[in-house]
């Protein structure tokens, strides 16, 4: 692991006492209520459909909201991530709610050497491969956790979004890389988008990735893509003048069709 991703892991470990405790992740509602399910797996079920009885990997699963909201609606679900705290807390959360899941620590590139199994479906997303700097390495692990006929599903933040700013009369700008570049975009922050805290860790380094470049990578990886989706909302507040809309953010009226702020992609293994 280079400097740049071990500065993003110390970020992302600080993070994980302040998004346990936010009311965003609802924690302790995973818990008390045996039919709640996060936001976002709420939203992709309805896409990727049903997935009783099948095995789901999830990269870059955080504390593992995400990946034991599968397992609620019936996968066996193995998360994987490379904060060791973050699976510390899936750990307590798997527990503590009884809803069964493997967590395993591993940087992505390297997870193909700790987790030797293939699986019906890869899921990902929602702000994860903005952290990866390699598209074309990150869809080959993606292809080679994928058995025969299995399905892989990502929504993710759109590459446009990442390149968007605004200014102080709310007008959008295109600011940032669109396509993958060398040397990521560094930025400075001590706080995060969900809970109150301060993060000690503030540095942290980004890469994009243009929606053409992802899709020729996993089709490059011997993908064949079945679905392509762009939203207009997003799961968070990605600029400071988004609009709250039904639980998901969105660019304001005049502004909502200016710009996808998120996609659904699905592929398959032949």
């Amino acid at each position: 692991m280079d400097d740049f991703r071990r500065a993003n892991r110390a970020n992302w470990d600080d993070r994980v006492p302040i998004h346990v405790d936010s009311p965003e992740y609802r924690y302790r509602d995973f818990i008390e209520d045996q039919l709640h399910i996060s936001s976002v797996v709420a939203f992709d079920a309805e896409r990727l459909g049903d997935v009783a009885g099948k095995t789901l990997l999830h990269l870059q699963c955080h504390f593992g909201t995400d990946t034991l909201s599968w397992a609620r609606l019936g996968a066996e679900v193995t998360g994987v991530d490379f904060s060791e705290p973050a699976l510390d807390a899936a750990r307590r959360l798997s527990e503590e709610s009884g809803v069964p899941g493997r967590f395993v620590l591993s940087e992505l590139y390297e997870s193909p050497k700790v987790v030797e199994e293939r699986f019906d479906i890869v899921y990902t997303g929602v702000g994860a491969i903005n952290w990866l700097p390699d598209i074309r390495r990150w869809a080959e692990v993606v292809a080679g956790f994928l058995r025969s006929g299995g399905t892989f599903y990502m929504r993710e933040g759109h590459p446009l979004l990442w390149s968007l700013d605004w200014r102080d009369d709310r007008q959008l700008l295109l600011r940032f890389p669109y396509f993958e570049t060398e040397d990521p975009v560094p930025w400075d922050d001590e706080a995060t988008y969900a809970g109150e805290g301060t993060i000690r860790h503030t540095r942290t380094y980004e890469w994009n990735h243009g929606l053409g470049e992802i899709v020729t990578a996993l089709l490059d990886a011997g993908l064949r893509l079945t679905a392509l989706e762009e939203h207009r909302t997003l799961e968070w507040q990605g600029l400071p003048h988004m609009e709250e809309h039904g639980g998901r953010w969105r660019l304001p009226d005049g502004q909502a069709d200016l710009a996808p702020l998120m996609y659904t992609l699905v592929a398959v293994k032949p």
